[in-house]
């Protein structure tokens, strides 16, 4: 029997097995649905059908350098603990190294990819952790960034890992001027790198709030324009790299440490675990009351 690519996603659904570990499925049971489902169960690779639903916005961020390329990563679990579990710390390595070599487009992508190009896929490899250590995990985000043999990645790590930075200095070969402008944008959370990266209409909008609040505040409006272009300075120390004091030396702009040092910044990729994401919460004392109220 013919098996198509529906019915391996049926299968997948159902399972949380991998996309090759279905197929393998379906073949072996010729298209039988139950039958395969039976077949994941026996080789141990359905155990994480029942995680496939939890929340997942634990986990840690990894970066791996190659030589002229440099890969963060952020993957996932459902609990802290989890992060120091070996087998958790080694899916690290290797998706880190993986991607940093394969360069897929995307996270889908890299899923079907086989690691380091040879043996079971990401999707299976992932699936047969999670088998393993009994919580769900999951690839979340990644990003390759490639240099030339005079710039300087900065790698940084916060906490473990609950925070990553990877930046790209231009200019200088200097890991360590690209590791201090890491930890500065791990400790600031800065959104862009330069005021010319800020949309117009983000910079608009926010000078017709400022404008509002002068007015609102009762400044006469004919000194309410530099008011706004003031405060708007503060707006630009807020959210772009450059504009910020350096937290190493806050009396000095970043932008005056970068330039000492002859370089620039050309980019940098910030990832902070579960930003963004539904966390769970667990109330252990609503937990306790509904149990005595049982």
């Amino acid at each position: 029997m013919a098996i198509t690519a529906q019915m391996v996603k049926e299968l997948r659904e159902k399972t949380g097995a991998g996309m090759m570990d279905c197929k393998k499925a379906l073949q072996e049971t010729n298209g039988d649905i139950e039958q395969a489902i039976d077949f994941l169960r026996e080789k141990g690779m359905a155990k994480a059908a029942k995680k496939a639903d939890r929340v997942a916005a634990e986990g840690l961020t990894h970066i791996e350098v190659d030589g002229n390329k440099a890969a963060i990563i952020e993957v996932n679990c459902e609990t802290d603990f989890v992060t120091k579990n070996d087998q958790f710390k080694q899916l690290l390595s290797d998706l880190g190294k993986h991607l940093v070599n394969q360069q897929p487009a995307s996270v889908e992508e890299a899923l079907q990819q086989k690691l380091h190009g040879d043996g079971d896929t990401i999707d299976s490899v992932i699936t047969n952790v999670i088998a393993k250590i009994g919580e769900k995990i999951s690839l979340r985000r990644f990003e390759v960034i490639e240099k030339t043999d005079n710039d300087a990645f900065g790698a940084y790590l916060h906490m473990g890992g609950r925070i990553g930075v990877l930046s790209l200095l231009e200019g200088t070969t200097d890991e360590e001027v690209g590791k201090d402008i890491s930890m500065h944008v791990a400790a600031v959370n800065p959104r862009y790198v330069s005021r010319d990266e800020v949309a117009e209409e983000e910079v608009n909008r926010e000078r017709e709030l400022l404008k509002t609040q002068a007015l609102n505040e009762g400044k006469p409006e004919k000194i309410v324009e530099k008011m706004v272009e003031g405060r708007l300075g503060k707006f630009f120390e807020e959210i772009v790299l450059l504009e910020q004091s350096f937290v190493k030396d806050p009396d000095q702009k970043v932008k005056k440490y970068v330039a000492d040092k002859g370089a620039s910044v050309k980019t940098f990729v910030r990832y902070e675990v579960g930003e963004g994401m539904e966390k769970r919460e667990d109330n252990f004392a609503e937990e306790v009351m509904s149990q005595i109220k049982k």
